[in-house]
């Protein structure tokens, strides 16, 4: 099993940045492949980006290429992902998940992870 914090979310003006963290516990976080996912009020959960184990392959959405980026430190069991040029529609549930230690790359799925994060809000003001 491997339990998930996320942390980090808040209120950001338009153009301002937050950067979360996902804790991660149970067995070594190095064996797993990790995403990001968000979910806006009445819309489905979407993929944001996703990370290797090794953090060498890093996925990003197109909507926050260039904007978001995803990162791991695996001395601290901890995946990030930092968001800069925050827009509106930026604002959502954010959510990390792990994908199973067999896979060693990310995926844009969700039904590719195993475990989740119980998720922290972020709301970008106009």
């Amino acid at each position: 099993q491997v339990q998930l914090v996320e942390s980090g979310g808040g209120l950001v003006q338009a153009g301002g940045s937050l950067r979360l963290s996902c804790a991660a516990s149970g067995r070594t976080f190095s064996n797993n492949a990790m995403g990001w996912f968000r979910q806006a009020p009445g819309k489905e959960r979407d993929f944001v980006a996703a990370i290797s184990k090794g953090g060498l392959t890093t996925t990003q959405a197109d909507s926050v290429k260039g904007r978001f980026t995803i990162s791991r430190d695996n001395a601290k069991n901890t995946v990030y992902l930092q968001m800069n040029s925050l827009k509106p529609e930026d604002t959502a549930v954010y959510y990390c998940a792990a994908r199973s230690s067999v896979y060693g790359l990310g995926s844009l799925r969700q039904d590719a992870y195993d475990y989740w994060g119980q998720g922290t809000q972020v709301t970008v003001s106009s």
